[in-house]
């Protein structure tokens, strides 16, 4: 198969010997089954060890690929199972699975390995193996814009498949990214997808196919609904869990028993956290500086702007590694998402001859959000960004280090869309919250919320879920938290105002 449709089917086949090492699972689990069924068949690798694995069981698969068929019909024939095989070609976004699986009596075993792309991959081909366009996850408008929306071609199969299932008792046991598997059992707790037990087991995705992402292999019981957890283990030989993730509430978290222990800490926070600028275009809105006021970007172009528009800026890799003082610069065209860019031209001719000279590169920019806006526009820019004090997160890094920036040259500093950071007036109480959110316990309350695999592990969602108030109580630093309190917010926008009890009374300010 040639390498563009390698990417757009997400065609990993399965090495023999790693199909071996999952069905000697499924059996020392006690799994049993009277029908194999593999959605996506590919070479046949799984069929194959399946037929080994359970000698009695009917063999019944599918791809959308002919030569794969032939292929599986041709290594299975040759295996001495003719006599209970069923390969064919089906595309499985037009297939009736509920009509298929309610056709197929006895205990039923859905194995395999569904494609390992995204629709946005894709897309971005023009490819076809798509399913129908629809907002299965739910997301508003702006999440779907940003990102969100973008989800593995595997995570719908997965879902079409459970749905498919709801009600009959089933196994399904499927290689998957780590992410996608999460992401299905969680759609199965919030909607009676009822599973009635699930279990994942990581694989060294890089050795079985030379491929960087955190895989496992979801084992899951269908039928009728259980416990909203999953244990997960290191390994397809791990006896024992390495933790037990579940759902709590909406949201799922990474140890369900520390959370539980923990989940006092959890409520909605003070605070309003924020992104960092977005611009898509960092070849021209990233600098450093060279001698005097000249400026070199990431086209080695070196030139000489006006200083209005440039503020110094630290990204995700600086706070991971406790850096604080900036050596980029980005140039901020706009005060607020919206704001018209033309009086640029006037006040800062040369950032205005500098923007017009890679114009092409900012139309170029894909994301949907700089649509018919101005030119040169920026995203998640307000008030906030300009804040003097904020304390800053890297949104990247598996271990939080939350740190506090101040002004540099009295200006404020800036940080990329890959950090996050709450806005304040005033160092003391920037201070007070960042001893708070680095402290033991918030520590622990992060890593029982936290999937380090994730491409993004700390996120806005999951830093606004910190309560605090309640943090600060338990790790005594509640006295010095609300002695910090009484200069009043600038960033009154920032507050939530949904949980008043989270807004501290302030002494009355002297005249």
């Amino acid at each position: 198969m040639k390498t563009r449709a390698k990417i757009e089917f997400g065609d990993f086949q399965t090495p023999l010997g790693l199909a071996r090492e999952v069905c000697a699972l499924l059996a020392r689990q006690g799994v049993g089954a009277d029908a194999v069924l593999e959605p996506t068949c590919g070479l046949g690798a799984f069929l194959v060890s399946a037929a080994e694995t359970f000698p009695k069981a009917r063999l019944l698969g599918w791809d959308i690929n002919s030569d794969y068929v032939e292929q599986t019909q041709s290594t299975l024939s040759d295996a001495g199972v003719a006599n209970r095989i069923s390969v064919s070609i089906q595309d499985f976004f037009s297939h009736d699975w509920e009509k298929e699986l309610a056709e197929i009596r006895g205990s039923l075993l859905v194995l395999g390995n569904l494609p390992w792309v995204t629709n946005a991959t894709v897309s971005g081909m023009n490819g076809s193996n798509l399913p129908a366009k629809e907002n299965f996850q739910g997301f508003r408008g702006i999440e779907a814009r940003t990102g969100k929306s973008n989800f593995d071609i595997s995570e719908w199969m997965l879902i079409r498949l459970v749905k498919a299932l709801r009600g009959r008792s089933a196994t399904i046991a499927m290689l998957c990214k780590t992410g996608t598997a999460r992401k299905l059992l969680r759609f199965a707790w919030q909607n009676d997808g009822r599973i009635a037990a699930a279990s994942l087991y990581r694989i060294d995705a890089k050795k079985h196919f030379n491929a960087s992402v955190d895989a496992c292999l979801l084992l899951a019981r269908t039928g009728e609904a259980g416990l909203a957890e999953a244990r997960v283990f290191e390994g397809l030989s791990s006896t024992r869990p390495a933790t037990t993730l579940g759902l709590a509430g909406q949201n799922l978290v990474y140890n369900i028993r520390t959370y539980r222990r923990l989940k006092h800490l959890e409520g909605l926070c003070p605070y309003q956290w924020r992104s960092g600028v977005k611009h898509d275009c960092a070849s021209v809105m990233e600098l450093r500086r060279t001698v005097g006021m000249a400026f070199q970007n990431k086209l080695g172009e070196k030139v000489s702007l006006e200083p209005d528009y440039l503020f110094p800026l630290l990204k995700c890799s600086d706070l991971a590694n406790g850096r604080v003082e900036p050596e980029r610069f980005v140039l901020v065209t706009q005060r607020r998402v919206g704001e018209d860019t033309a009086g640029i031209s006037t006040k800062a001719p040369r950032t205005w001859r500098y923007l017009e000279s890679h114009r092409n590169l900012f139309e170029a920019r894909k994301s949907s959000i700089y649509n018919s806006r101005v030119p040169f526009a920026l995203f998640g820019i307000g008030s906030y960004a300009f804040a003097p004090w904020k304390v800053a997160v890297s949104g990247l890094h598996r271990v939080p280090r939350f740190m506090l920036v101040g002004p540099v040259d009295e200006k404020p500093v800036l940080f990329d869309d890959t950090c996050y950071f709450i806005p304040f007036e005033d160092e003391k109480e920037a201070t007070a919250v960042v001893k708070i959110l680095n402290s033991e316990v918030c520590k622990q309350f992060l890593t029982s919320l936290t999937f380090t695999d994730s491409k993004r592990p700390i996120t806005v969602d999951l830093l606004q879920r910190l309560n605090i108030r309640a943090i600060a109580e338990e790790a005594g630093l509640a006295d010095e938290w609300a002695a910090s309190r009484d200069q009043g917010l600038r960033y009154s926008e920032d507050l939530v105002s949904l949980q008043p009890e989270f807004v501290m009374e302030r002494p009355a300010r002297k005249a």
